[in-house]
């Protein structure tokens, strides 16, 4: 087994009985990085010194004879909307090219806290806006499995590291599906958390209340690794709830007998693929077969999700984006114009790509006088609903099992039409509406070879539960395993 295909448990076996040492992980990392991230574009910064000098930390407690922890030694990637002191955190953003924290987000500081090792900050949309990665200032991250193709959005920079085999788990953002979509295109594991169950603090707002950090890796065993690392209250984040963080990993029994799976009709509706449909209720079939019982389900307020998303998001977004003017964050324009009213026009011309400006306009509208009521007040009242779907929903089952995405990946350009583009989003913004974690695993293929996943839902605070879902289902097939040639 080449060094960098390692799964995290294999890995940590492999530097506890010193088969390697966490410096020959980091640079074989590294050299995969450099033979491939210039045909995938997935990392925007590689930190090649900040790795070996961490990597080395970790081989000097290992020869005193120390015990290390699971993420110790372990390469990672970092999305690089999460601040990492000391090195550059762009957002994929014109006007933040060059900005530098002077402090790391409360995931990052955890996660280095627990041993990891930064290899880079990967690419996203520009702000984490976007389906494929396209609105990055940087160029758009090809998908692994298909060059022509993107690896989704906006974590597809992190994705496309795991699914390339050059680190062995990177951190994404989700807020309407930018880990679970991106996961699927590109044959890896991701799981959005609960709202509030890890820190934002540190990572630039997109929209404040929909926003979370997740994990990205080859298993859903390590997801729970990273996830037990990074979950928990933060007092920089009013939004994280004093709610007990459990061991993730002693949850995974890989036993789903009894568990009572919700199937909903509106996720298998037209516009969802017939490769798609079928991967995904054979996988389901699967989870039958190992004893769970399968219920048909429906989430009534699903076909209104996008639309409240597009509302309910631009208008987050348009407030907590009037810091980047220039003057507290951002890049001045080399023209600072006769007044600020012009100034203000050229700095937001030139520091916003083409997607970013549409959603402040749009935010911007739907809370303007006359139309706040008509539209982003109605959108709320939507998400109400949806959150009252999955509330009624748990009642009567424990999980919910769905598509991540109505389609695999799509070439790069396919989708130039911004409502096309929204729509690859349908299926994962529910659960982002309601607050509830979703997993996706990797569940087959279609027919032209690309990657789909299945996508398990589970109530607030059950990260848990679905972690053990993905981990039954990975311990019966091989989907999981199976990796691009690049």
């Amino acid at each position: 087994m080449t060094l960098f295909t390692q799964t995290i448990k294999q890995a940590h076996e492999g530097l506890k009985t010193k088969k390697f040492s966490a410096e020959e992980l980091a640079q074989a990392c590294l050299e995969r990085t450099k033979e491939v991230n210039g045909d995938l574009n997935a990392y925007v910064t590689v930190t090649e010194d900040v790795a070996i000098k961490a990597a080395k930390e970790v081989d000097a407690k290992i020869a005193k004879g120390k015990g290390i922890g699971i993420l110790e030694g372990i390469p990672a990637g970092i999305k690089d909307i999460l601040n990492t002191e000391g090195v550059k955190t762009t957002v994929c953003s014109p006007g933040l090219k060059d900005f530098v924290p002077p402090y790391d987000a409360t995931a990052v500081k955890k996660l280095k806290e627990a041993g990891m090792v930064m290899l880079g900050k990967t690419n996203l949309d520009e702000f984490a806006c976007g389906a494929s990665t396209e609105h990055s200032c940087f160029g758009y991250t090809k998908n692994p499995w298909d060059l022509e193709r993107v690896a989704g959005g906006s974590s597809g920079g992190s994705v496309a590291a795991v699914a390339a085999d050059t680190c062995l788990f990177a951190i994404g953002t989700d807020t309407g599906g930018s880990i679970r979509q991106p996961a699927s295109f590109c044959s890896v594991s991701g799981l959005k958390v609960t709202y509030g169950r890890v820190s934002r603090s540190g990572v630039t707002a997109f929209a404040s209340s929909w926003d979370t950090i997740g994990p990205i890796a080859k298993t859903a065993e390590d997801l729970a690794y990273v996830l037990q690392a990074m979950a928990g209250q933060d007092p920089n984040d009013m939004t994280t709830p004093p709610q007990e963080v459990p061991d993730y990993a002693s949850l995974l029994s890989g036993d789903v007998k009894g568990l009572k799976i919700g199937i909903p009709k509106e996720y298998f509706i037209e516009g969802v693929e017939d490769d798609v449909k079928e991967s995904v209720l054979a996988a389901i079939k699967q989870l039958e077969a190992q004893g769970a019982e399968v219920h048909d389900i429906s989430l009534p307020m699903t076909k209104y999700a996008v639309a409240m998303y597009y509302i309910a998001t631009p208008a987050e977004l348009s407030a907590n984006l009037a810091r980047f003017d220039g003057v507290r964050f951002g890049s001045k324009p080399d023209d600072e114009g006769e007044d600020l009213i012009d100034y203000y026009f050229k700095q937001r011309s030139v520091g916003f790509g083409p997607e970013i400006k549409r959603r402040i306009m749009m935010g911007t509208y739907v809370l303007s006088a006359g139309y706040y009521d008509a539209y982003y007040k109605k959108a709320q009242k939507v998400r109400t609903k949806i959150i009252e779907d999955f509330n009624n929903a748990f009642k009567n089952v424990d999980v919910i099992c769905a598509p991540v995405s109505p389609f695999p990946a799509f070439k790069a350009g396919a989708k130039d039409d911004p409502l096309a583009m929204y729509m690859a989003d349908a299926l994962t913004i529910p659960a982002s509406a309601a607050g509830v974690p979703g997993l996706s695993v990797p569940c087959g293929f279609s027919k032209k070879g690309l990657p789909i996943g299945l996508q398990i839902i589970g109530p607030q605070f059950e990260e848990g539960r679905i972690l053990n879902v993905g981990h039954a289902f990975q311990q019966v097939t091989d989907w999981h395993t199976k990796r691009p040639t690049l």
